[in-house]
């Protein structure tokens, strides 16, 4: 696995380098993916984890954060929400680069055209093609209304 072993490269490097502030985000990282690595052993898988599920976990990890640091910015916290931006930062080296708005909306019409859906009962359709095809490169928090908009056009 290519982003496994980026991981590990990474974190030899930050602790050649005792980069305690990335090492210990990359330590973070290697934690979740471990713990599904177990949940995912306890059903009847063998406990291995594809790209597509490393990427769902650092995304979700991203998104954890960037609620994190809001809340803390809210709070008058400014010293740990800069520390989950950072955090924030070190995580998405490893996600795939994010599509732009423009990307966006044509990945959506793509989908929409390929799947020759007409109305919003396709949604969900359209959105299993978008995250099969776009997993990690896009916030599908955003893209849900985008879809719905785009077909109830």
């Amino acid at each position: 696995m290519e982003l496994r072993s980026k991981l590990q490269a990474a974190t030899k490097e930050a602790m050649k380098a005792r980069d305690t502030a990335r090492l210990s985000t990359l330590r973070l990282i290697g934690a979740a993916v471990k713990d599904r690595e177990i949940a995912a052993r306890g059903g009847d898988g063998d406990g291995a984890l594809t790209e597509a599920d490393l990427i769902a976990i650092l995304s979700r990890m991203v998104k954890q954060r960037q609620e994190s640091a809001k809340a803390y910015e809210e709070a008058g916290r400014l010293e740990l929400a800069s520390k989950e931006e950072d955090e924030i930062t070190v995580i998405q080296e490893f996600l795939p680069r994010q599509m732009t708005a423009d990307e966006t909306r044509a990945a959506i019409d793509k989908a929409i055209s390929d799947l020759n859906a007409e109305g919003i009962r396709d949604m969900g359709r359209v959105m299993a093609a978008l995250k099969e095809r776009h997993a990690g490169q896009m916030d599908f928090g955003a893209v849900g209304p985008a879809v719905k908009d785009r077909l109830l056009a």
